[in-house]
């Protein structure tokens, strides 16, 4: 029996590995859908509620399982509803293939219903390879190829196959002149610096009396590497948010996330140093890094063409962070008095603002803290939690209140900083996972943009996972949070309500009406067990907590003259004037009370 173009796509992803293909069905791809019925849906596709998601979930995948992800689509609209997932894997640097219909080929150029011209689409997103399959014999070094530079260059790909194309009898290429062969194997590699380049980085950490370090998720791999280095050189440990998992937050040296979003022991210790070593991580804000000649830098990136654009870095060591750091250890000079006194302010700074975020967490609000409801979740995650974030002012609780500990995971949209990534990552992670507990943090923006729509996706699938726990937990508190800030400290305007105030939605009770477990917490004394009523459900799990949106999520290095300057803006008429300013007093005086010994 003769094999058609799309028989071959499923077997050469079966091939390569592949378990599974988050998408969204579309006659552009009818070809595709009928030899998934043929091949006993081998890879499994995984029927999303909207294309967006299918890509995003193929992101969360990636991000939790380390191997490719892979989403399908339609023509026309269903590829134009991939881009905004396939920005966020490139943005994050994911490997994620899109595999996308294409109108018939004797309609192209005709102006023909749903023809978009995918090239040119997809031309920015997946810039490393796209390429249309006209003739089989096209298909597998084109297929190979698209998932070979995802994995090798860790970003989308996209395969797009004409209609007619998909249904057309497989033949491979043959050996003649202008047919390109393939091959299916991958194998391991690595990438070092010169030796050269190690001593000179040497060098310059050795000389360092107050050095600090930043990871990204480029150093996942190199947790034990990354922790002897910082303890040979005394150093304090900060944490882009992408690599929030790298390091387990119960280190006394770890400062945690850097930036808008991090904490003010971060801020400090690049505030301070005196050198910089950065490992895996591209932050982009570069004021809240060391002032330009204040410190010496060192860089390590598996990339070329990230290094050195983010810092004044006198040595940019390209490879890969676990090999690097294994052949720069042993040029350190060792001495257990280096840097004692920086270190141990350092771990100073970590307990205090421990204490702070603690005492932030148990300030009364209207009706919950938000921050509290974070707090009350992180002596509650289970030790092989993953747990994925979304955008907005919930971020700023996962980055400052969740302890990352050995064993979990953590992710969020990093750099494209989308709004409703966290249940479709919730999703690609239980099917990378399906035996660890899951917990997404949305606000409801974030919800009611997407997330609503995906329970149903989570419901679909639920007998899917041994594991049955996906929580998705929801800050309710009518308000676009993060953007209603932004205004107020940024422009100086108080909150336009038109633009930021939303509907009440009932998040429980819809998860309830699909058979999963619904829990609306409305007190600050019920918050606890809301948490736990939804991590012992037999299933997914909505909680919903009604949150005060008049609680600020404060920057590390913010002062009283730019809290009275923010509450100045208010005064001029934002509706929520009173309660911010006293909330955001609340907050503030936290980092002044009694006990602190040390210049603010």
């Amino acid at each position: 029996m003769s094999t058609t173009v799309s028989d071959h796509v499923l077997q050469r992803l079966r091939e390569w590995g592949v378990e599974q293909v988050f998408g969204y069905p579309g006659d552009g791809i009818n070809g595709l859908l009928a030899a998934w019925g043929r091949a006993d849906d081998r890879p499994r596709f995984v029927q999303s509620r909207h294309e967006e998601m299918s890509a995003l979930q193929a992101v969360g995948y990636a991000k939790f399982s380390g191997r490719l992800g892979v989403c399908a689509a339609t023509s026309g609209p269903g590829a134009v509803h991939l881009l905004n997932g396939l920005y966020d894997a490139k943005l994050d640097h994911v490997p994620v293939l899109a595999i996308v219909g294409q109108t018939h080929r004797t309609a192209m150029g005709g102006s023909y219903q749903q023809e978009v011209d995918l090239h040119t689409l997809f031309k920015d997103v997946a810039s490393d390879f796209v390429e249309t399959v006209t003739v089989p014999e096209q298909l597998p070094n084109v297929l190979d190829r698209a998932i070979r530079t995802a994995y090798a260059r860790r970003c989308p790909t996209a395969v797009i196959i004409p209609g007619d194309v998909q249904e057309l009898d497989y033949s491979p290429p043959t050996h003649e002149f202008k047919m390109v062969p393939s091959s299916l194997d991958r194998s391991d590699w690595t990438t070092v610096p010169s030796q050269e380049s190690l001593r000179r980085a040497a060098e310059i950490l050795d000389s360092g009396d107050k050095v600090a370090i930043l990871v990204g998720q480029g150093a996942a791999g190199a947790r034990a590497e990354v922790e002897r280095i910082a303890e040979l050189l005394g150093a304090g440990v900060a944490k882009a948010l992408l690599g929030k998992d790298v390091l387990s937050d119960e280190l006394p040296y770890v400062t945690g996330s850097i930036g808008l979003l991090g904490t003010r022991p971060s801020y400090e210790l690049m505030r301070d140093c005196d050198t910089l070593l950065t490992i895996g991580s591209s932050f982009p804000y570069t004021q809240f890094l060391p002032e330009f000649g204040r410190a010496r830098g060192v860089q390590i990136d598996i990339d070329p063409h990230m290094v050195g654009m983010r810092y004044p870095y006198e040595v940019n060591l390209v490879g890969d962070a676990r090999e690097t750091l294994r052949r720069l250890i042993p040029m350190l000079t060792s001495g257990e008095e280096r840097g004692r006194e920086w270190f141990e302010t350092v771990c100073d700074n970590v307990r205090f603002w421990r204490g702070v975020m603690e005492r932030r967490a148990e300030q009364s609000a209207d009706p919950i803290n938000p921050e509290y409801v974070a707090r009350a979740l992180d002596p509650l995650l289970p030790a092989d939690a993953i747990v994925t974030s979304d955008s907005g002012s919930v971020a700023n609780w996962y980055a400052r209140h969740l302890t990352m500990r050995p064993g979990m995971r953590g992710s969020l949209s990093g750099t494209l900083a989308t709004m409703g990534c966290g249940v479709p990552y919730a999703i690609g992670a239980k099917f990378a996972h399906p035996d660890r507990p899951v917990i997404a943090l949305v606000g409801d923006g974030a919800m009611q943009m997407n997330g609503l729509a995906e329970l149903i996706t989570a419901a679909k699938y639920r007998d899917r996972w041994p594991d049955p726990r996906l929580v998705v937990a929801v800050w309710n508190n009518r308000d676009l949070n993060q953007v209603t800030w932004e205004m107020r400290a940024m422009g100086g305007a108080p909150s336009f309500l038109p633009s930021q105030e939303l509907p009440d939605v009932p998040y429980a009770a819809f998860a309830r009406s699909l058979g999963l477990t619904g829990v609306r917490v409305e007190k600050p004394e019920d918050v606890e067990a809301g948490w736990r009523t939804a991590l012992e459900a037999d299933g997914p799990a909505v909680v919903e907590f009604l949150t005060d949106p008049a609680v600020p999520p404060i920057p590390p290095h913010a002062t009283w003259e730019q809290m009275e300057a923010t509450a100045a803006s208010i005064l001029r008429g934002d509706a929520d004037r009173g309660s911010m300013i006293k909330q955001g007093f609340k907050a503030k005086v936290q980092e002044f009370l009694p006990g602190r010994e040390r210049e603010q």
